[in-house]
């Protein structure tokens, strides 16, 4: 971290707990490399102290904050004004303070997904057949990807070990999408979970939003069968510890295009550096091997 003065910019991340959270290490990466006079701290807050951390924040002369579990609600609650993906997807990560002491909301999780796809050469509008896309998860992360892909006009399936979760958030994604953004929404449809791995051939994309696959959790041996993929299929995690899972490990051995989830969270981070900091960050190879370094202690 670089000088600090008292004109420094600040900025942190917000949930209970956040002592796992990489934003500290990214964010102050980039403010010593750009050579900004500012800082980004992480700041657990107690239950039902959001709205008090929050302005107390900006009382404190914040420019912002990231919002993680399990406080995204509450920041779209709280928000005065919010951009159409986050008003759709009902939660902000990202809260940008006004000079005029309003609260700004955003959700950047699905701009992240997008652009790690792009660094990793799939690029959305031009995937066979324009989609479809299976999309593994019906949580959080899953209703911003899901987003993200309708924007460019991708349809998505989604399955989830519990169908009605699958199918609520099919109906209500599309309902908010008819509501907030006024047309006919790409199509969105269901799978059962039990299928899904025997049906492959039909989809040009395969995200796991799911935790399944994750480092310590209790499915961390979750390697599933891609033999029915198609050869341009391309396989991607949000998933990043580790950085490849075993899902990831079965797609290169199919000889897919992969992409992992580190990619996701680092580009997430890019708008909010921008409304905070005043300045570009860049998710570079440095700035990978940073991040991966912090992974590695």
């Amino acid at each position: 971290m670089g000088r600090i003065t008292g004109a420094a910019r600040l900025a942190g991340v917000i949930g209970r707990p956040v002592s796992h959270s990489l934003s500290p290490i990214l964010h102050n990466y980039w403010l010593a490399r750009l050579g900004i006079d500012g800082a980004y701290v992480p700041l657990p807050v107690a239950s039902g102290r959001f709205a008090d951390a929050v302005r107390g924040m900006q009382a404190a002369g914040f420019r912002g904050a990231n919002v993680t579990i399990p406080y995204k609600e509450e920041a779209f609650a709280l928000a005065d004004s919010l951009d159409p993906l986050a008003r759709i997807a009902g939660s902000v990560n990202t809260l940008i303070f006004r000079d005029d002491g309003g609260v700004h909301g955003a959700s950047t999780d699905g701009f992240g997904f997008l652009a790690s796809l792009e660094d990793a050469g799939v690029d959305v509008a031009t995937l066979p057949g324009r989609g479809p896309a299976l999309l593994l998860g019906a949580g959080g992360a899953a209703r911003s990807v899901a987003l993200a892909l309708l924007e460019r006009g991708v349809a998505v399936c989604v399955s989830n070990r519990t169908d009605e979760r699958a199918r609520a958030l099919v109906e209500e994604l599309g309902a908010t999408w008819r509501e907030h953004i006024g047309a006919a929404c790409p199509e969105l449809s269901v799978m059962p979970w039990d299928a899904w791995q025997s049906e492959l051939n039909g989809f040009s994309l395969l995200v796991n939003s799911t935790s399944l696959g994750m480092h310590g959790g209790p499915d961390e041996a979750f390697a599933p069968d891609l033999g029915a993929a198609g050869d341009d299929l391309a396989v991607s995690d949000i998933v990043y510890v580790p950085l490849e899972t075993g899902l990831l490990r079965a797609a290169r051995a199919r000889g897919l295009r992969t992409v992992g989830g580190l990619g996701m969270l680092l580009h997430q981070a890019r708008p909010g550096f921008r409304a905070w900091f005043g300045a570009e960050a860049t998710v570079d190879a440095a700035t990978l091997a940073h991040v991966m370094a912090a992974l590695k202690r």
